[in-house]
C-alpha cells in the first residue's frame, strides 16, 4: 500500500513537535532543514514507487527495514533525519510520514511568522486576484501567506479558503446549503404565515 496524502492529525503533531524540538536543539541543522530533507524524500517515494513501498508498507520487517533506511540514506541525509525516520520506523509510524512532515511544515512556517493557505476555486486565478487574496489574508493575519492555489471541478463558482484545520468555504454550495437550510427552518413557518393572511382576507 502507497503513502497516503493527507492532513496532520493529532498523532503527526506529536512527532512533528517532537522532532522540531529535537532540530533547535542539535547543532549544525535547523528545524528547517530536516523539513527540508524529510520533503525532498517525500518528493522521492512519490516518484519511486519501490521506496514508497518501503516507506508505506507493514509488510517488511520493522530490522530489515531499518538496515535498509540506514544503507540508503547515511551520507546523504543529516544524521538527525537518518535517525528521525528509524524512530518511526521503530515504533511502527513510518507510514504516517506524510502527516507528520505536513505537521512540521505547520511548525516551521509558524516560527517564522508564515502561514500556508490552501485557496480552491472553480477556475483557475488570475496572478492578480491571486495577489489581491494574499494581500488581505496577510493584513487580518498579519502574518506572511504562502499560497498554493488549487482548481476543483466540482465547485459551482466562489471560493474556499483553508488554513491548517480551518477551512472558510465562500463557494456557490455553501450559499445554496444556506439558503435550503433557512428554507428548511423557517420556510413552513411563513407559508403557514401567508395562509392564515389569505385565510383572514
Amino acid at each position: 500500500m502507497p503513502l497516503i496524502e493527507s492532513k496532520p492529525d493529532a498523532l503527526a503533531k506529536v512527532y512533528a513537535h517532537a522532532a522540531f524540538e529535537i532540530a533547535e536543539s542539535t547543532d549544525g541543522i535547523t528545524p528547517e532543514d530536516l523539513l527540508g530533507e524529510l520533503e525532498d524524500l517525500l518528493e522521492i517515494a512519490r516518484d519511486d514507487r519501490g521506496f514508497n513501498e518501503l516507506l508505506a508498507t507493514r509488510l517488511i520487517d520493522a530490522g530489515k527495514r531499518d538496515a535498509s533506511l540506514v544503507r540508503m540514506l547515511e551520507g546523504i541525509c543529516s544524521t538527525l533525519t537518518v535517525n528521525f525516520l528509524r524512530q518511526l520506523n521503530a515504533k511502527g509510524r513510518l507510514g504516517h510520514i506524510v502527516p507528520i512532515v505536513g505537521a512540521l511544515d505547520e511548525l516551521v512556517q509558524a516560527r517564522f511568522g508564515r502561514i500556508e493557505v490552501d485557496v480552491f476555486t472553480a477556475s483557475p486565478m488570475s496572478p492578480e486576484a491571486l495577489d489581491g487574496v494574499k494581500h488581505k489574508l496577510s493584513e487580518s493575519l498579519g502574518k506572511e501567506v504562502i499560497m498554493h492555489p488549487y482548481t476543483d471541478s466540482t465547485m459551482l463558482g466562489g471560493i474556499k479558503i483553508r488554513m491548517g484545520d480551518q477551512l472558510i468555504d465562500a463557494s456557490v454550495q455553501a450559499d445554496l446549503r444556506s439558503l435550503r437550510d433557512n428554507l428548511l427552518r423557517n420556510g413552513g413557518a411563513r407559508v403557514r404565515g401567508i395562509s392564515n393572511e389569505m385565510l383572514d382576507n
